[in-house]
Order: structure tokens, then sequence, then C-alpha cells
């Protein structure tokens, strides 16, 4: 199975008296991540319970708090227990029913799992303060997949592998602008049960979340404007221009795409600036969480050669999510009225740390135009150039400027 880099987290918070809640996207192993820790700590000689609130014979104990809780103490007694409940936002009321059982003091862990549900999120947070951890699972990580498909011998040091293995690392960086990170679409061992597997994620997305969850009404204008920002990746969103295409109000636009970064499918870029009449638009820009479900929303999933013009677009998501991954600031674009642009800016407290994304093999450490405007206006200490090829320095006035191979985004701080 595929190794995920979370797990030491999730594990070393199991000592934790806090709820630990696994969330994220349909599908990416958040059950899985439950089963292992479960099976360490049966290893260990622990006692655990798995509960899923899919299965009827389980729900049926979370008719109340104290039925809950009579059905534990009959399991573990007044010992130490570990309880894993998956599918969590299905239980009505979520919040104050886990507040209540955690005001109770028992001596029990709990360890939640819910996919991304709007109703859960919010009682929880109103809720459970000081209570919980959410730790937001996401699709396998471009690391995770190389180790994977490299039979982790590289574990450790795939610094080591990206610089020798050029070829096999491009191949494989590739494979993962086509596929995407969910685990189901990785493991399968065919083009067709990939398509499969993708096609079935996005139905059952559809089906559960935007039908029955959401109560969407018009699930076809929200599959179209999902198509529509599959196209446009990197681009900036008009609200206006969307309602105008797919035939629905402005505000029902702002709602749909409020639902689909609440349901970890799309995340929101907010446009940096300081000087608004120079700078431009608050028109954002969305990328995806999962490349391969975007591919296959616009029709380019398992493609041999994807078009060149596209793989910059998702070079350039690639590249934003591993941005993200980092958590060391904000991430934000910069556009001018001049047409000086710079794809990503991570605001880390005072600092600004710029980011221009090529999918090219760099050879010489040259700037662009807009690059050097953003330099000369904001004076980062240092600045950074994702592209294919080997890692360079340079330096523009008082900035430093990093060229990086794709493989080390790590690297930005």
């Amino acid at each position: 199975m595929i190794k995920r880099n979370i797990l030491k987290s999730l594990q070393n918070h199991l000592d934790n008296p806090e709820m630990t809640i696994l969330t994220g996207p349909r599908q990416v192993g958040k059950t899985y991540l439950m089963r292992l820790m479960m099976e360490d700590l049966v290893k260990s000689g622990q006692k655990t319970l798995f509960l899923n609130l899919d299965n009827d014979d389980d729900l049926i104990f979370f008719e109340s708090q104290s039925r809950l809780v009579d059905y534990l103490k009959l399991q573990f007694g007044d010992s130490k227990g570990h309880v894993f409940i998956d599918e969590i936002q299905k239980k009505e009321n979520a919040g104050v029913f886990l507040k209540g059982i955690y005001d109770q003091n028992l001596p029990y862990k709990f360890i939640l799992s819910s996919s991304g549900s709007l109703d859960l999120k919010a009682k929880i947070k109103e809720s459970m303060a000081g209570r919980k951890r959410v730790f937001e699972i996401d699709p396998i990580s471009f690391d995770e997949f190389v180790n994977y498909k490299t039979d982790y011998k590289f574990e450790g040091k795939l610094h080591d592998f990206f610089k020798i293995e050029k070829n096999k690392s491009f191949s494989l960086l590739n494979e993962y602008l086509n596929f995407g990170g969910y685990p189901k679409v990785i493991l399968a061992p065919t083009l067709n049960e990939k398509k499969a597997e993708i096609s079935e994620i996005y139905k059952s997305y559809v089906e559960k979340d935007v039908t029955n969850l959401l109560k969407v009404e018009k699930p076809n204008s929200f599959s179209n404007l999902l198509k529509l920002l599959s196209s446009q990746i990197g681009g900036l969103v008009n609200v206006s221009e969307l309602s105008a295409t797919i035939g629905i109000s402005s505000k029902t636009v702002e709602n749909y795409l409020w639902y689909l970064e609440e349901t970890y499918i799309i995340k929101k870029v907010t446009p940096y600036y300081k000087n608004i009449r120079s700078e431009i638009t608050k028109s954002p820009i969305y990328y995806f969480v999962d490349l391969g479900l975007r591919n296959y929303l616009i029709g380019l999933f398992g493609l041999t050669v994807l078009p060149s013009e596209l793989t910059g677009h998702l070079f350039e998501n690639f590249v934003f999510k591993g941005i993200k991954n980092l958590n060391i600031g904000d991430i934000h674009f910069w556009r001018t009225r001049d047409n000086a642009e710079v794809d990503f800016v991570i605001e880390k407290g005072l600092d600004l740390i710029p980011v221009e994304v090529k999918y090219k093999d760099l050879k010489l450490s040259k700037t662009t135009r807009s690059f050097k405007s953003f330099l000369t206006r904001y004076v980062p200490k240092e600045s950074y150039i994702i592209h294919l090829g080997e890692d360079l320095d340079s330096k523009f006035k008082s900035s430093r400027v990093n060229f990086i191979n794709y493989s080390r985004v790590n690297k930005i701080k």
C-alpha cells in the first residue's frame, strides 16, 4: 500500500486527550489511515473499537449520548480505550453530540473521520473549541507517489533520485500530472481501471455531497461550473461571466464556488496588492485539490501526451499544491494593470516570497520583466523560480533568486 507522511503526526496525537478528527475529500484514504492506527494500537496490546456510521448496526449506538457511553463501558469497562468512528458527519448535530461525550471526561480517546460536510465543519467549530484537533487529509502527494512507484528504494533520499534519474523522474511527474493523487486511481493497474475509479469518485461526490448533502437544486449547473473551472486553472475567475455562461445567478455561482471549496475540490487564491490603483482587480484564481479529477472533468484524463499549453497550467497547479503543503504562510498571486504578474506570493508574517513557475528546463538564471518588477517594488529577501532543470542561483539588486527543480518545492522558506 501507499505510505502516508501524515500517519506519524496522527499517531503522535493519540496521546493527546483532544479528539482527533480526520477530514478531507472522499476517497483519499481517511478510513485506511484509521485502520493503520488501530492495527498499531492492537499490536501494542491496547484496546480499540471501530464504529462506522454507514453501518446500521453501529448507527443505533448513536441514538443518544448515554447509549453510546453505555456501549463503550460494555466494551472497555473503566479502562483506557481508543474509539474510532468513521463517517461521523452522518450523525445529526454531531458537534453538540461530541461535546457532550468529551465533557464527561471518559477514559477513552476518540479518533473520528468525516468527508467534507459543511454542516459538521460549522457545528464542530462552534461546539468543540479546545476539544479537538483537525487533520486535513489530502490526496497522495508527489513525494508519496514517487516513493510508492519506486518501491521505497529511495525513501529519505528522493533528492538524490531526482538528481540522478532525471528521465525517470520526469516520466513520474507527467504521470502524476495526468492521473493525480487519489489512492484508488494510483493503485489501479490499467488505464481503463483508472478511468473507472476516477469516474466513480466523481459520481460519488455528485451523489453524496452535491445532491444529498448540499441539496443542490441544479446539479447539472453545478457540474457545468466545475467543468468551466477545470478549463481555466490559473486564470482570473469572473463570477458575472460564469453566471452568463452557465445561465444561473451570480449569487448561485458564488454559493457553488464556496461549496466546492468546503468539499475539498478546489482552492481559492486571492490577489496580493498594496496599491489597488496600480495592482489589478480582486478577482481570484482557483486551483484543483486533485489534478486527476481536474483532467477527468475536461476530458484529458489518461491521454498519452497532454497538450503542452495545458501541461503548463497543470504544472502551475502542481506547484501550488506543493506550496500549500508547506503551511508557511498565506498564498496569493500578483498582477498589475500594466500586465506584470507573478504566479504566487507567499505572505509569511512580514516577509513576502514570490514564486514563479516555468514548465521549462532553464539553463540560465535569467528573470522575467514581471518578476523583476515585483522584486523592485517589494524587495523580498528570497525569491524562487520553479522549473524542470537544475538548481541555479542569481541575484537581482538585494533579492536572492533561487532557481530550483520542481522536486524541491519543499525547500522554499
